[in-house]
């Protein structure tokens, strides 16, 4: 699937974020972190990425408790988006809402080890 066929799917999937997403994304917005771009809900390949930094390319996704039982499927995935020249890491749900502190600070090292820039 292509992604201007999955741009329908990325647009619902804005419409209808989990609580976990829209803390993140308020976070991530408007060039809060580092001064970066991030967008919402972004077609690669066959896959809609949660969030993704393009001048870094850099994803990033969150999963729920589902996915401890999709590890082989996620690994895919992955695998299809870095093979678009993206970077992916991933957050459970949980570390959003007990430690958003800290994740923001790992996306952060993640944009400037993506751009070169020592800290």
């Amino acid at each position: 699937m292509t992604a201007k066929r999955l741009t329908p799917v990325a647009r619902a999937l804005r419409r209808n974020r989990t609580d976990v997403e829209d803390r993140l994304w308020q976070r991530l917005r408007n060039r809060q972190l580092e001064g970066e771009k991030f967008v919402f809900q972004f077609p690669i390949g066959p896959y809609v990425a949660d969030f993704a930094c393009r001048t870094a390319r850099l994803v990033v996704e969150l999963d729920g408790g589902q996915h401890g039982e999709m590890i082989a499927a996620d690994a895919a995935r992955t695998a299809v988006i870095e093979a678009f020249g993206y970077r992916v890491i991933r957050f459970w749900n949980s570390d959003v809402t007990g430690n958003l502190d800290g994740v923001l600070e790992a996306i952060r090292q993640e944009l400037l080890i993506a751009h070169n820039r020592p800290e």
